[in-house]
């Protein structure tokens, strides 16, 4: 079954007839893909939204949990982990230290660091949000056949592998 023309297709269509001399097919990739992610997105922030949570918020709880037990990590790590800026993760961890989800404290193998960690709300926090989070991911996902899901998947793998991600 053929999917009925969408917007990408129309600007496609437009710079065909502006642009002869020029080829959009790699739009129908790139546009749709970043369409893709704009949709997804408002799905996945809505339920850390439920939860209380920004996606910056959701990002830096969900890599203290899957640490482990103690749930812990330096401020460095936070942010290589989620890919921000050290400052930006100062600001985060404020955020969530004063909502009572994370503590600071000074680490038990470097008497000069410091570790965030999960509190125990903390931990309750994330632990809801990621249940939903799954099952949310699961809902979008199961809008693909198994066999377009897995094919997707290795796809998008092998494309982010050579772009170097």
């Amino acid at each position: 079954m053929t999917p009925a023309p969408d917007r990408v297709a129309g600007i496609q269509q437009e710079w065909r007839r502006e642009r002869p001399d020029l080829d959009p097919a790699p739009q129908g990739v790139i546009g749709r893909l970043h369409r893709v992610a704009g949709l997804l997105t408002e799905q996945l922030v809505a339920v850390y939204a439920r939860h209380g949570l920004t996606e910056g918020d959701f990002d830096v709880l969900a890599t203290l949990r899957r640490a482990g037990a103690p749930y812990e990590r330096t401020p460095g790590e936070l942010a290589q982990h989620t890919m921000v800026t050290t400052g930006g993760m100062s600001k985060r961890i404020d955020r969530l230290e004063e909502a009572g989800l994370v503590s600071r404290r000074t680490s038990s193998t470097d008497g000069r660091g410091r570790v965030v960690a999960l509190t125990p709300d903390g931990v309750a926090r994330i632990d809801a949000a990621v249940t939903e989070h799954f099952a949310n991911e699961r809902r979008l996902l199961d809008e693909l056949s198994p066999a377009d899901a897995r094919a997707l998947e290795r796809i998008l793998t092998t494309w982010l592998a050579h772009l170097g991600g």
